[in-house]
């Protein structure tokens, strides 16, 4: 791997990464998914994983607030820490991780609820807001953050399942926002949809970042270029490259990396 130090623009010192993996290894059963990834993410940027189909990009994702967990055959090791703590610790509360690190899935799925109460339900169950008017003001917040609140402002109590698939995703992302997270996980979260919403998507993560670490797995090397400020590039379970997306994409240091992106192997 590359040793990709980032630097602090206001101090010129090295940043703290607020998610850090050393020796990271995944397996499903027998089979070996993650090998011995080492990387820091460090905060508000947004970081693309990028590869091949089946490379390891998701399944790494997934440790981060370990919805592997839910996976019977599913074996995790190495050291996954977050803001300094051990996410595999046995005294973690998973919930509480989920909170803090919430995630977009590829498929938009909004609960069977209205818009409303879609995105009223997380800080209901974490008890966010102590009053009505607390509520409907995180509703709005998080609506609005997500680049959605004058579409659906007079609709609130209709089902979010009506809202068209852009739309869907956005409330998904207000959702993940409500319960006041410090990372965004997106896995392949335009992969459903046109390209008029890709782009009403991309631009509210380029937003988001300014406060919310996001993380981001595509197929698109366009999309990652677009949206990313550092790009890891993953190949049959192996970290192969990790910088800055304009260095991986113009000089890419590993061949395996300059064959991935001109369309060599893929």
């Amino acid at each position: 791997m590359v040793e990709d130090l980032a630097m602090n623009e206001d101090t010129k010192q090295p940043m703290t990464p607020i998610l850090k993996v050393r020796d990271g290894q995944v397996f499903y059963a027998e089979k070996q998914a993650i090998i011995d990834v080492n990387v820091d993410i460090h905060p508000n940027a947004v970081t693309a994983f990028i590869g091949p189909s089946g490379c390891g990009k998701s399944t790494l994702l997934r440790c981060f607030n370990r919805m592997n967990d839910v996976i019977p055959i599913c074996r995790v090791s190495g050291s996954f820490e977050f803001s300094g703590q051990d996410i595999y610790d046995s005294e973690v509360d998973v919930v509480s991780l989920r909170q803090r690190i919430g995630m977009v899935f590829q498929k938009p799925n909004p609960f069977p609820k209205s818009i409303y109460d879609n995105i009223a339900y997380g800080p209901k169950i974490h008890g966010l807001a102590s009053s009505k008017s607390e509520m409907q003001e995180i509703v709005e917040t998080s609506l609005t953050r997500a680049g959605l609140w004058n579409e659906v402002k007079d609709r609130l109590d209709q089902p979010g399942t009506g809202l068209s698939g852009g739309q869907q995703q956005r409330l998904c992302i207000a959702r993940a926002i409500a319960v006041q997270p410090k990372v965004i996980l997106m896995d392949e979260p335009c992969s459903a949809l046109d390209p008029i919403a890709t782009a009403t998507i991309e631009t509210l993560i380029d937003e988001l970042r300014e406060n919310y670490t996001i993380i981001i797995v595509t197929h698109s090397m366009q999309q990652a270029a677009r949206v990313s400020q550092k790009t890891a590039f993953f190949h049959l379970g192996e970290l192969v490259e990790f910088g800055s997306t304009e260095q991986i994409f113009s000089s890419p240091v590993d061949e395996r990396t300059q064959n991935y992106i001109t369309g060599r192997i893929g």
